[in-house]
């Protein structure tokens, strides 16, 4: 799953440890987060040099993370910065709090969105972030 990964793009190493995550699952475990979070995110990080890479968190469907657009309307479209995707997934940052100040915008469902806190925690141990 190299593919995940994108030079001068941190976030691409953190999102390619999750995929290795679920790819990790045994069936129960994907069912289990698919019924749990039952969407789709893509994100659409900028990095320091203000290129845009874009991620789709599909645990709605395949239980599986892929470099591009989401290939499905995606419940969710998260805007942010390559710093702050990385301070959410280490949990140095709360993603309302990220939100309200201007470092997460988001189009589509403002509270799915929120779900992506949950999405980080549940896989960070596991990952090892």
């Amino acid at each position: 799953m190299s593919d995940i990964q994108v030079e001068g793009f941190k976030s691409s190493a953190i999102l390619a440890a999750l995929a290795k995550v679920f790819e990790g699952y045994n069936d129960e475990e994907k069912k289990a987060q698919l019924k749990k979070t039952n969407g789709i995110f893509e994100l659409r990080i900028k990095n320091a040099e203000g290129k845009e890479g874009i991620w789709t968190i599909d645990l709605k469907n395949s239980g599986s993370i892929y470099k591009g657009e989401a290939k499905q309307k995606p419940n969710v479209t998260i805007l942010l910065s390559d710093d702050t995707f990385q301070q959410l997934a280490e949990g140095k940052l709360d993603g309302q709090k990220a939100y309200m100040t201007g470092k997460l915008k988001t189009k589509g469902n403002m509270m799915f969105a929120t779900k992506l806190d949950g999405v980080l925690k549940a896989t960070k141990t596991k990952a090892k972030l």
